[in-house]
């Protein structure tokens, strides 16, 4: 609460701080869908703001992704690919890695963006028409494991995104991310939340 405060009123300036804090409390601690889209629409919206005042700040493009990814993801596959949602995602994290090519939080995203429409229409379709692939997945999360060894969402997704485009065949793998993640020391709040949530996947 005290991080979004100072943070939405720097506006720009401060609107990584205010869409971090916003975007893990409605992802772990807000359980109405309704409440939970409205968040992820003010954080999309805070983050656009910061795109048009500072372009050349990675995190402005990645708090829009990571908003309306999480959007993407409490709505119909289909609705969210027919609104170009999808599209959107891509285009935020392009432009992230772009200027921020070590931004392990995007690298992951990007890696779920590529497991998620994989794993909702098809290898096939995927790579004709959103240019998602299976590969590309694992390679970003991978990499985003690779930058940040310590982070746990960064094993989380990685053994979300093998579910996703392989299925029972990967659960031993991706059992053994979720072991390894829920064995790290948390060093802020959204680690904790990480963490516990890791723990109750495997409960």
């Amino acid at each position: 609460q005290t991080a979004f405060e100072l943070g939405d009123a720097l506006g720009a300036l401060g609107a990584a701080l205010a869409n971090k804090a916003a975007g893990i409390h409605a992802v772990y601690l807000v359980d109405d869908e309704k409440e939970k889209l409205k968040r992820f629409d003010d954080v999309a919206r805070r983050a656009e703001a910061a795109i048009a005042a500072l372009p050349k700040e990675a995190n402005s493009h990645y708090f829009r992704a990571f908003s309306l990814g999480r959007h993407s993801q409490l709505i119909s596959i289909a609705k969210a690919l027919s609104q170009g949602l999808a599209g959107k995602v891509r285009e935020s994290l392009d432009a992230t890695l772009k200027i921020a090519p070590k931004h392990a939080e995007a690298h992951t995203a990007l890696g779920l963006y590529h497991a998620e429409i994989v794993g909702k229409i098809g290898g096939m379709i995927a790579s004709l028409t959103y240019g998602a692939k299976g590969a590309s997945a694992e390679e970003h999360c991978k990499t985003a494991i690779k930058l940040t060894p310590d982070a746990p969402i960064a094993l989380i997704e990685y053994a979300n995104a093998l579910l996703l485009i392989h299925g029972d065949k990967k659960e031993d793998e991706a059992a053994a991310l979720y072991a390894k993640a829920i064995k790290l020391k948390p060093r802020d709040a959204m680690e904790a939340l990480d963490i516990a949530h890791a723990k109750a996947q495997m409960e």
